[in-house]
């Protein structure tokens, strides 16, 4: 299996820590670089009003099986929860589309921290 990095996020969260729980608590903008060899992709992004982002949580511990989620007292498998920390650290959050400028997109509901390596964008469909 091989994944390619396609962009970067730039946001305002600095740290883990800094980051909401769940991308949809988010109100800050973020901006989605999309690379120069991947902008071609972007054609046509502009009809959807919403975006599944899909990216790489780098900061991620992979060895973690179960964890205590933020808030929360009781200990569960990771893939019961939305923890960084995972076998595969894959991220993804629903996002609202607020501006497009090239190959950057402005988006509301991301959690992702700043610097965060983007794998993929689909349109979100009802």
């Amino acid at each position: 299996m091989r994944l390619q990095e396609v962009g970067i996020i730039h946001s305002p969260y600095l740290t883990r820590k800094d980051a909401p729980r769940q991308g949809h608590l988010s109100v800050e903008k973020c901006v989605i670089e999309v690379y120069e060899d991947f902008a071609p992709a972007l054609y046509k992004i502009e009809n959807y009003e919403h975006l599944v982002i899909l990216y790489w949580l780098h900061q991620g511990t992979r060895e973690t099986l179960q964890v205590y989620p933020r808030g929360k007292g009781d200990l569960k498998g990771v893939f019961a929860t939305r923890s960084p920390d995972r076998p595969n650290p894959i991220g993804l959050s629903v996002v609202k589309l607020i501006a497009i400028e090239g190959r950057f997109l402005t988006v509301v509901g991301l959690d992702a921290i700043d610097h965060t390596p983007l794998l993929d964008i689909k349109p979100a469909l009802d």
